[in-house]
């Protein structure tokens, strides 16, 4: 061993947070930090040395075994090092480094083999080359390529964009006409979705969700422009962390398009069957719209997820029977109703 041998051993040592590596030999622990200190003007009293890898404390039996040229991180008395993980951290929370980050991950990238590591630098450039920032169409033409002309701002593409996607409900509750066979029954769906049209209307059909301008509450996104995912329908939170800012670029916000608006209590399955039964032997009068409106069309049952997160199976889930008429009254009678039948049988 060097520090029993009393031989010199070189390793390279740095100050926390310091880009710049110094080449030190030492015969022990207590050479180095004398050395460390004065070469990075740090205060002997409380310093120690760390690896730069993985935080972990060398001591004085420790260092008798460090290989040769080790990475070492010099720690005044404050300090902390947890890692390589620290030194990137420090890295991302700084713009002064950015474009030569840029250029090593995309070298790297191009060697890279690893599946799992060409995911992380690829990640790594799409959040680095993040021109959020800007606006408007002049400022970030890229972004706006395929865009039609008509938007000027990438809000208001954002906007449109969760428009689209609502009119796509409201569509489907329509076509849901074609499997009604009663006439009266196929009457009362159609003035219950021209209500449901109008309260979209009045609504501006959600838009806001995507609209990063708007206030926080009528928006799913930071005021940057990020939007998390929110877990699929059977949790509260995704464990994932999914996270992205279609505002950033035209390769984020293609991506976005693959998030879904996702319906806890399903759309197709679940919501429009019971507004259809609720109309077997009531008016449009007497259900409660209001609650049909926010489970097909707000974030009432609305979960934003990463197509990963996105479960399509049967969710399971109902809507509330108490909810689905106007008064007490209309829904006991729903209840009696097969019961009279029956009786009416014997």
């Amino acid at each position: 061993m060097f520090g029993v041998s009393g031989k010199n051993k070189p390793v390279k040592i740095r100050g926390f947070g310091g880009n710049l590596k110094y080449g030190i030999a030492a015969k022990d622990l207590k050479e180095l930090l004398k050395k460390g200190c004065n070469l990075l003007q740090l205060p002997l009293s409380g310093a120690r040395v760390c690896l730069y890898e993985d935080g972990t404390i060398v001591t004085e039996e420790f260092f008798s075994t460090l290989p040769d040229n080790s990475e070492l991180v010099l720690l005044s008395k404050q300090q902390t090092w947890t890692g390589v993980m620290c030194d990137i951290g420090q890295l991302l929370n700084t713009d002064r480094h950015a474009d030569a980050l840029i250029q090593a991950a995309k070298g790297l990238l191009s060697d890279e083999n690893s599946s799992k590591r060409r995911k992380i630098l690829s990640d790594l450039l799409q959040n680095l080359e993040d021109r959020s920032e800007l606006e408007s169409r002049e400022e970030d033409a890229d972004w706006f390529s395929g865009v039609d002309t008509r938007f000027k701002t990438k809000s208001a593409y954002m906007k449109f964009n969760c428009e689209s996607r609502i009119r796509g409900y409201m569509k489907e509750l329509d076509d849901a006409t074609r499997s009604i066979q009663k006439a009266k029954v196929k009457a009362e769906f159609l003035k219950a979705s021209k209500c449901l049209l109008e309260m979209l209307k009045s609504a501006r059909y959600n838009g806001s969700y995507f609209d990063r301008t708007e206030k926080e509450p009528e928006r799913l996104c930071t005021r940057e422009g990020w939007f998390t995912c929110q877990g699929s329908f059977d949790v509260k939170l995704c464990q994932s962390l999914h996270s992205i800012n279609p505002y950033g670029s035209r390769e984020s916000r293609i991506v976005f398009s693959t998030w879904n608006l996702d319906h806890r209590i399903e759309k197709r399955r679940t919501i429009i069957p019971s507004l259809l039964e609720a109309l077997q032997n009531h008016s449009s009068s007497d259900i409660n719209l209001n609650y049909f409106y926010l489970m097909l069309f707000t974030r009432e049952n609305l979960k934003l997820v990463h197509i990963v997160c996105h479960k399509k199976g049967a969710h399971n889930l109902s809507c509330d029977t108490k909810k689905i008429y106007r008064t007490a009254a209309h829904a006991d009678r729903a209840k009696q109703k097969p019961k009279e039948k029956k009786r009416r049988l014997i």
